[in-house]
């Protein structure tokens, strides 16, 4: 069936241009595959593409696309290449070894004779297995993925589906990102699957997306619900009926209450992938420590100190996604804090516990973020823009510590000037000034110097 796709952008349709010509000259065919399709299909445009090749073996193909190109090949047996200084990826059909018992290890083996409709079965989801012949214009679609993509629909392909138990966090990702509601028979192949054993770079990959580029992050989780997923995950299986005052949580169970905050976050990202993802982690993680924190009290429901008591299952959750300790870091301190907007606005707060704050948080603009989501997601209780944040912001600007910690004024060095031999005495003077600065007992560097002979005459 002849489509006439249109990509806009010039140097991508230039690129696609020159290698569908190398490739047919030399006697293959280039298809345009997966998500591009897909999102050509929506009337999107890519920002990069997937190309498969057939009919060239692997060795041959990189020597062709080396003649224009300086390219990455990334495993022989794979076939797939990466072209440097363009956002595009080319790979030959593949299929799995005989033998494929390596974790995740998906051991594979090119077939550039391989048919197109067998390549696209082994694909995850229908729509994302169509492909897009640029020179005839041909679009193969043998599993209807066009009319699920029009229905909203999240379909698997085929049963080849189970060759890669990731695709489940695919679908999570993929339901959020494009509002899919999955068919009840891909909700039972997923049931059936595991993600034990899968290395944690791939599971980050597909919960970043499902972040970063959720439309409404709510029906991820929902999907990772019903396929009975959240068994990895018991952090989140906690949330599920853990009850909340329903005067201040009309909306029903934390499980609820976090799945209206990740929608409301969505609404509100600001395009900074890696603040994006930061933020909503920790809205992700922020009432984990409410399941071991809630009482009914006097017939009313509290979790005290749950902000503290989620430190342990947030690292818990998050350590396996990812082993970046300073991002686990970030977060947490981000979860434990969540509430101090709220509580530093009810009270008035000195300047030196907006400081405080931001020497424990670094980002006061990100935990407004996420104190805000938190504030929000409890429909149908009105939101009321959350002035708590606003003015914690706005005091945090003031004293430029909005998206970082106050940088300590006097240093290693000066009190070296100063005479002060390097030890602990050094440490605890070091300190004793950085505690000052934040109570500010001092603004500027000449203060701090006067403040610290100070000191030491005092200890003397």
């Amino acid at each position: 069936m002849p489509v006439r796709f249109r990509i806009e952008d010039h140097a991508l349709a230039g690129t696609l241009r020159q290698i569908e010509q190398l490739i047919r000259r030399a006697g293959g065919r280039t298809w345009v595959v997966g998500g591009s399709v897909r999102d050509l299909a929506l009337g999107r445009q890519p920002r990069d593409l997937d190309l498969e090749v057939f009919g060239i073996p692997p060795g041959r193909l990189h020597a062709l696309l080396g003649e224009q190109f300086s390219v990455q090949f990334v495993g022989k047996a794979f076939g797939v290449f990466k072209l440097a200084g363009t956002p595009v990826d080319i790979s030959i059909p593949s299929r799995l070894l005989a033998d494929h018992g390596s974790v995740s290890g998906l051991l594979r083996q090119a077939d550039p004779d391989m048919d197109i409709d067998e390549a696209l079965a082994r694909r995850d989801f229908t729509i994302n297995a169509m492909a897009w012949d640029p020179d005839t214009l041909d679009l193969r679609d043998p599993f209807n993925g066009r009319a699920d993509l029009a229905a909203q629909v999240l379909r698997h392909a085929s049963d080849r589906f189970t060759e890669d138990p990731l695709r489940v966090l695919r679908g999570m990702q993929l339901a959020a990102r494009f509002e899919l509601t999955p068919a009840p028979e891909t909700i039972e192949l997923c049931k059936t699957l595991s993600q034990d054993g899968q290395p944690n770079e791939r599971l980050w990959e597909e919960w970043k997306k499902l972040l970063v580029q959720g439309v409404k992050p709510s029906l991820g989780l929902v999907f990772l619900r019903d396929t009975g997923w959240l068994r990895f995950y018991p952090e989140l299986a906690a949330l599920q009926g853990c009850e909340q005052d329903p005067l201040w949580h009309p909306e029903g169970d934390v499980w609820i209450h976090t799945l209206h905050c990740l929608d409301w976050f969505a609404g509100e990202r600001t395009g900074q992938r890696e603040e994006d993802l930061l933020v909503g982690l920790a809205i992700l993680c922020h009432d984990f420590g409410k399941p071991l924190t809630t009482r009914a009290d006097n017939g009313r429901i509290t979790s005290r100190g749950h902000e503290q008591e989620g430190e342990e299952p947030t690292r818990r959750f998050l350590e396996r996604l990812t082993n970046q300790q300073d991002v686990i870091d970030d977060i947490v301190a981000l979860v434990q804090c969540h509430l101090r907007p709220r509580a530093l606005y009810d009270a008035r707060a000195s300047d030196s516990a907006v400081r405080r704050l931001a020497r424990q948080v670094q980002r006061i603009d990100c935990l407004v973020r996420v104190a805000r989501a938190d504030h929000a997601g409890r429909p149908p209780k009105p939101f009321d823009g959350f002035p708590a944040g606003e003015w914690l912001l706005d005091r945090a600007r003031t004293l430029q510590v909005d998206t970082q910690a106050p940088a300590p004024m006097i240093m290693g060095r000066h009190l070296l000037e100063l005479g002060v031999p390097p030890g602990p005495d050094m440490g605890r003077l070091l300190d004793d000034c950085y505690e000052a600065q934040l109570d500010g007992l001092f603004s500027t560097l000449e203060e701090g110097l006067t403040y610290a002979r100070a000191q030491l005459t005092l200890s003397h």
